[in-house]
């Protein structure tokens, strides 16, 4: 995997460490199927295997690893973006807990107290509480700032009615990082952003969601009279709106080192779908035969390679002229790509591609209609790519506003 800069000698050392033990303690592939994602997993088993390597990486110094000692991580600097490296080179299984680990554990870091700090980032670093998002409403998807959860003041407490959707791992998690309105006066000004009690809290009621794949990590969670301490309020009554835009920017590119590493790189789907296509049958020979075939291979490849040179050039201060500029395209260019990927290897198989998960028949176990299906979510979630295009335009850019 190509490196932008050399390792210090406490980087390299690092290095080493994560290598040997990863080669010492990679996990049996388990019995059961596991999902593509993290934000797919359905049951307890699956919940529970990925905790488990989850756990074993925190213990080992692989996730949480920049994060300070006091808050229950390594204290490194610069060791995340090793311990990412070598996950990935050793395709390991993906850490469960994404939404904590990319979202909710940097926005916390950053907005909130002592206590906070200190009472949720070590359970959410070792993956022992699940966390979830509650941002979207079923009025308030694209346009943020107008979800309607209401959260009304009484005493030391908030008292929140609403409902929340598309919240993957709600029926799993312990917290939710949520915004809720406190103010019906103003837009903007009027949200707040809180920490809200899920698995097990009076009033929180999580339904599942089924997708077109027939997966269900998606839910809808209703709250009715849900009480929230005034302690689990992130920053100032108001600033609500503040605090999710840093959320936003994590979510949409800004964790690149936040510890989710392992799971399956654009990289390895490359090469996963030049072996469907050297093994596919097309008028008589291998689908790899077709020029035509290739040649689209080959472009996908060329945006791979560009990709991870942009990646390079995003750890490189000299180059950087925006600091969001090249996390917010990557967030854009890999959700499409995956999607390009996927719909490519669907064409490749041709009729097989109705071949479904479980059919024994289905090239590769049916993966990639599945993930052409599941590819759509990743185009939506963290502001749609319609939306990450303005954000560009308009933030990085400078374009005027879109009318």
């Amino acid at each position: 995997m190509s490196r932008s800069r050399p390792d210090t000698p406490e980087q390299a050392e690092f290095r080493e460490h994560c290598r040997l033990w990863l080669q010492a303690n990679r996990p049996p592939a388990p019995e059961f199927r596991l999902p593509q994602n993290a934000v797919e997993v359905m049951t307890r088993e699956q919940l529970s295997y990925l905790q488990d390597w989850q756990n074993k990486c925190y213990r080992a110094g692989l996730v949480g690893a920049d994060y300070p000692k006091e808050y229950g991580g390594g204290g490194g600097k610069g060791f995340q973006r090793v311990a990412a490296q070598e996950l990935a080179r050793a395709s390991t299984p993906y850490m469960v807990n994404v939404i904590g680990l990319s979202m909710a554990g940097p926005t916390i870091l950053e907005h909130g107290t002592e206590e906070q700090k200190r009472r949720y980032l070590p359970a959410l670093l070792s993956g022992e509480e699940i966390w979830c998002q509650g941002f979207s409403e079923p009025n308030a998807g694209s346009d943020l700032a107008n979800v309607q959860t209401f959260a009304e003041r009484d005493g030391d407490n908030w008292i929140v009615n609403g409902h929340k959707v598309w919240i993957s791992l709600a029926r799993f998690a312990t917290w939710m990082i949520l915004l809720a309105r406190t103010s019906r006066e103003h837009k903007h000004g009027g949200l707040t952003y809180f920490i809200a009690p899920v698995a097990g809290a009076d009033g929180v009621t999580v339904r599942p969601l089924i997708k077109m794949t027939g997966e269900d990590g998606f839910n809808e969670v209703l709250m009715e009279d849900v009480v929230i301490p005034d302690r689990q309020r992130v920053d100032e009554v108001g600033s609500g709106w503040k605090v999710a835009m840093t959320t936003l920017l994590y979510e949409r590119g800004g964790a690149e080192n936040a510890g989710t590493g392992g799971g399956e790189t654009l990289d390895d789907r490359l090469q996963s779908l030049i072996a469907l296509a050297k093994r596919m049958p097309r008028n008589g020979r291998p689908a790899w035969d077709d020029s035509v075939v290739r040649n689209e291979i080959a472009k996908l490849a060329i945006r791979v390679e560009g990709l991870r040179q942009t990646a390079r050039r995003g750890r490189v201060d000299a180059l950087i002229e925006d600091p969001m500029r090249i996390p917010l395209q990557a967030k854009l260019l890999a959700s499409e790509l995956m999607q390009d990927l996927a719909a490519l290897a669907v064409d490749i198989e041709g009729a097989s591609a109705s071949l479904y998960v479980g059919d024994e028949r289905a090239p590769d176990g049916g993966r990639w209609p599945l993930a052409y299906l599941n590819s759509y979510g990743f185009t939506i979630a963290a502001g749609s790519s319609e939306i990450q295009r303005n954000i560009l335009g308009e933030r990085v850019l400078g374009l005027p506003k879109s009318k």
